[in-house]
């Protein structure tokens, strides 16, 4: 299960406050693949933080008995000073997983040899990507989410990312952000829409795109 109770969110830049979302409340269907649709800017990536827990709301609260993934490629979380089996390592013991299955996972799957001796931040973002979505993938976890981003790297590692990740989505449910069409349909039965401070849910996916293209 995972419920935001009259959820708050905002932020203060250069002293205009942008307010993402207010006193929101909604349970997400538990059973059902959800989209996430809306401009740039309206605060899609806030509200999947949120989900995450890597922001806290500034009023409310959300509600997680379901193990829900951070943001699959978010590299935001990993600490820069530490190295690549480090941070694996770290997140590994917050998950309460088998620390050495989860690093000789990610050693086969992200394919980053002796860099994951250095630290996060000699890392290319592109190397970044593949170790976040390499240990999202070496967890499992009941709910998926997903910001735009199914598969990174060249052509051979997208194709097993995605032969991977189909395998994952059998036994999870997933909560994706995108812009596509075409990925929405593939993935996604239900959605919402952001429009500022409005939030429409609805139950068809293709009313969803329907009104997003309006």
């Amino acid at each position: 299960m995972l419920v935001f109770e009259n959820v708050s969110k905002f932020y203060r830049l250069g002293g205009v406050k942008k307010t993402i979302l207010t006193d929101f409340s909604f349970s997400f269907p538990g059973d059902r693949n959800v989209a996430i649709m809306g401009r740039n800017g309206v605060g899609k990536s806030t509200m999947m933080r949120l989900m995450a827990g890597i922001e806290p709301p500034d009023y409310g609260h959300v509600y997680r008995t379901s193990r829900v993934s951070w943001p699959l490629g978010f590299a935001g979380g990993f600490n820069g000073s530490m190295t690549g089996i480090e941070n694996i390592r770290f997140v590994s013991r917050i998950y309460g997983q088998d620390t050495e299955a989860v690093i000789a996972y990610v050693k086969d799957f992200a394919e980053l040899g002796r860099s994951l001796r250095l630290p996060i931040k000699t890392y290319s973002s592109g190397m970044k990507a593949r170790l976040a979505f390499g240990l999202s993938m070496a967890i499992d976890f009941n709910i998926y989410l997903i910001d735009e981003i199914t598969a990174v790297g060249d052509e051979d590692f997208k194709k097993k990312s995605q032969a991977v990740f189909q395998d994952k989505l059998a036994r999870s449910q997933i909560i994706m952000i995108s812009h596509s069409p075409t990925t929405i349909r593939q993935y996604c039965d239900c959605g919402m829409l952001l429009e500022g401070n409005r939030i429409r849910f609805f139950d068809d996916v293709s009313d969803l795109l329907h009104a997003y293209g309006a």
